[in-house]
């Protein structure tokens, strides 16, 4: 493909969540929507119609077509490991929501293939690349709180059940707070403190069933597979600390909560599921201040699949890699380990932190055409 040419985009899966993704990338100059596609083809020709996209129809047509690059893959974990197997084969690079698969052997398998093909994964969470989390990286690294020593990380609510007219997905195995919700907090901390090594944690199902709140299927009740609350202590290689709560079981809620201690001050980040928010510090001095309004891109989901059409033109690395994806998902296989069995559990993989986004940098700004 030319250097200036826009990258043909297809989007696999096109449940509630394809909705934020389409709206943005229908509007980001430097990517084409070319095709939508979903096991129920009426969906997939719905959503191609709503967004104007050219085609519509199964994944293996979305996959047959030769001006797609990247296959943006939103179909429920179960599916996340066939579904960008099945675009790596075709020669296609992939941008998949979270968890990258549903297990880090075959994440592991998925990263060999892309390898071996030369193509690139890409992985949400992208709120890492919105102006709020961009926006408190970029103080971190200035040295405003001083060397980043520890963290702490709370979710809690009563859970997505009330809300969700579809929730089952969330509470089977690949779900739960700990990896539908976990995601977004363990790769803003990864962003800040770099690899994990080990962890400790413990997990509770506070419910066997749950009943959906809302929608048609309001009133139907389902059997609850994974731990629907989790604690843990992380310990990262540069010798920092973090603990992390993840609670379906809360008639509390409490969300985005993430702070950052350093020698000098502490740092509260912006909700880690979420594109902007202010950055709040408090000084050893008893100083609370804001840190003056977020700076960069705060469009929503597709940011990461932008970011990922630009580094394939480029050569520049894109930022939300398949390698801190297969290292968060890592992470939550060793939580998941360790509240089973008692003990610290390593966590063997590594990657390197991604640049932080300049300032300027503009979605809607066409650098392709």
């Amino acid at each position: 493909m030319s250097a200036a040419r826009p990258v043909g985009v297809a989007v696999v899966g096109c449940g509630t969540i394809s909705t934020a993704y389409l709206r943005n990338l229908a509007c980001f100059p430097d990517l084409r929507l070319l095709f939508c596609a979903d096991l129920d083809i009426e969906r997939a020709k719905a959503q191609a119609a709503a967004f104007n996209v050219p085609g519509a129809g199964s994944t293996a047509e979305a996959l047959a077509e030769p001006d797609v690059e990247i296959v943006v893959n939103l179909t429920v974990p179960a599916a996340h490991a066939a579904v960008s197997s099945a675009a790596i084969a075709a020669g296609k690079n992939v941008w998949v929501e979270k968890p990258l698969t549903l297990d880090s052997a075959s994440a592991r398998a998925l990263m060999a293939a892309a390898a071996q093909a030369g193509l690139r994964i890409g992985c949400a969470p992208d709120t890492v690349l919105g102006a709020g989390l961009q926006t408190a990286r970029r103080l971190i690294e200035s040295g405003v709180i001083g060397p980043p020593q520890t963290g702490l990380a709370l979710m809690q609510g009563p859970g997505p059940e009330s809300w969700h007219p579809d929730p089952e997905f969330l509470f089977r195995r690949g779900g739960g707070p700990l990896f539908d919700i976990g995601p977004y907090y363990l790769t803003a901390l990864a962003t800040v403190f770099g690899p994990a090594t080990r962890v400790a944690a413990v997990g509770r199902r506070g419910k066997q069933t749950r009943v959906i709140g809302s929608g048609p299927r309001a009133g139907t009740e389902f059997a609850v597979e994974v731990p629907t609350h989790v604690s843990a202590l992380i310990e990262y290689e540069g010798g920092q600390a973090a603990t992390i709560v993840l609670s379906f079981d809360s008639p509390l809620s409490r969300h985005g909560f993430v702070e950052i201690s350093g020698s000098t001050a502490t740092l509260a980040m912006p909700d880690p599921n979420r594109f902007d928010g202010e950055t709040r510090l408090h000084d050893l001095g008893g100083k609370d201040w804001t840190a003056g309004p977020a700076r960069g891109p705060a469009d929503g989901r597709g940011l990461g699949v932008l970011d990922l059409a630009r580094g394939l033109r480029s050569g520049a690395p894109h930022r939300a890699s398949g390698e801190i994806a297969l290292h968060v998902l890592e992470i939550m296989e060793a939580i998941d380990s360790a509240a089973a069995t008692g003990a610290f559990e390593p966590v063997r993989s590594s990657f390197t932190k991604p640049a932080v986004l300049p300032e300027d940098w503009d979605p809607h700004a066409s650098t392709l055409a």
